[in-house]
């Protein structure tokens, strides 16, 4: 595959996440903007870019707490501080 076309549609991925989020479109939108996040991390391994890794690459396990959460499956952390 293309470098440059995984960036995009990673990118339109991640765009189309952000835009459902703000249409409170949940927790579709998680998904969508994994989908990018998962494109752009293999993106910085091919091209050996840690700092793409590491930015989408802890963005898939927040995303993925979040989806938990939702489900019920863990609980609010910040809910436990107050």
């Amino acid at each position: 595959m293309n470098l440059n076309i995984l960036k995009w549609v990673s990118t339109v991925f991640i765009l189309t996440g952000i835009l459902m989020a703000q249409f409170k479109i949940y927790p579709y939108y998680i998904f969508m903007h994994s989908i990018g996040a998962a494109g752009w991390l293999a993106y910085g391994y091919f091209i050996s870019d840690k700092a793409i890794m590491t930015n989408f690459g802890l963005q898939i396990p927040i995303f993925a707490s979040g989806y938990l959460y939702y489900h019920g499956y863990i609980a609010n952390i910040f809910e436990l501080f107050s």
